[in-house]
């Protein structure tokens, strides 16, 4: 085994995610602690020409994977392929986003190889020839800090908890002969939402609860829109149908790390504080000033939020106008 870290860099459509970069950088610094070099792969059909971009992050070798059988973020496909990288690349450390496709195709690696896992980590360094990663537990309430024995280990990082930073990296292009065999399964339909901020990878998220009272999340949106964010709902909200489940923050819908998270109308339980308690800064509107979303706030504002939410919004758009 090399000291070397491998970055697996998710995109889609050729454009490559966020927490791509963030994971490059965090790749460095530990690097620079094994005294090893931070590399990548890619895998998909056509993103050749989106490769070298990876170089800029510090990237000293990419593993390129282009191939019609990889077209599709299919994790069966891609954890065959990714093996096989890992096989003849011989890192130390594996690292990967924490997003949907980043912890569905953490878990099955981590399967396959036998390999230690830490997923959803706000933090990973090493020292000492030792990795250690920081991930949030019961729901949030704590930070455990969790060493990982063997090689390679595989780490998610949760989208928004890294800085990502640009440095040369030398960039050098290895092609990857992609060997995917039988497949038992299979990407039937895609649904994208074009030009939709991710809500994991939002800097600002405002998000709607039961407060709203119905489908109209038009001064949410309009606050979100004019702080240049996303829109999220609470699980009741999505419940109630009045939101897309993709729209979902909490335990069982999306884990976001925002700068800033504005949550209107939300009581505040542990399902939901567990998905976005480590927010940069929380922002709570309610009526009730002893909802716990309130305690949890780094700011409160206890009145209607179809009063407080225009307001803000012009006061907003005439600070940037």
């Amino acid at each position: 085994m090399t000291q070397n870290i491998l970055v697996v860099a998710e995109q889609a459509q050729g454009a490559f995610r966020k927490v791509t970069f963030e994971a490059l950088s965090a790749g460095r610094n530990m690097a620079a602690g094994l005294g090893g070099a931070v590399e990548a792969v890619v895998m998909g059909s056509g993103i050749a020409g989106s490769a070298a971009q990876l170089a800029s992050y510090g990237a000293a070798k990419i593993y390129v994977a282009d191939d019609g059988a990889l077209a599709e973020a299919a994790t069966e496909a891609y954890a065959k392929v990714l093996a096989q990288v890992i096989e003849k690349a011989q890192p130390a450390v594996v690292l990967l986003g924490a997003t949907t496709q980043g912890k569905d195709l953490a878990a099955r690696l981590s399967a396959r190889l036998n390999a230690a896992l830490a997923t959803d980590c706000v933090a990973v360094k090493a020292e000492g020839g030792q990795v250690t990663a920081t991930r949030p537990m019961y729901g949030g309430k704590i930070l455990a800090e969790v060493s990982l024995a063997g090689t390679p280990v595989i780490v998610s990082l949760r989208p928004n908890t890294q800085t990502a930073s640009q440095a040369a990296g030398a960039g050098v292009i290895e092609k990857v002969a992609v060997q995917v065999g039988e497949l038992r399964t299979k990407v039937v339909a895609q649904q994208l939402d074009a030009g939709k901020v991710d809500l994991t990878e939002a800097d600002v998220i405002v998000t709607g609860g039961r407060g709203m009272g119905g489908k109209d999340y038009a001064a949410v949106e309009a606050l979100a829109a004019a702080l240049g964010g996303a829109v999220g709902a609470s699980r009741s909200a999505v419940d109630e149908g009045w939101r897309p489940a993709a729209d979902q923050v909490g335990q069982t819908g999306k884990t976001v790390s925002p700068n800033l998270y504005i949550a209107c109308g939300v009581s505040g339980a542990i399902q939901h504080l567990a998905g976005m308690s480590s927010s940069k800064v929380i922002v709570a509107i309610n009526k009730d000033p002893e909802a716990p979303i309130m305690a949890k706030a780094d700011y409160a504002i206890v009145g209607d939020l179809f009063e407080v939410l225009p307001a803000l919004t012009a006061e907003i758009k005439k600070l940037k106008g």
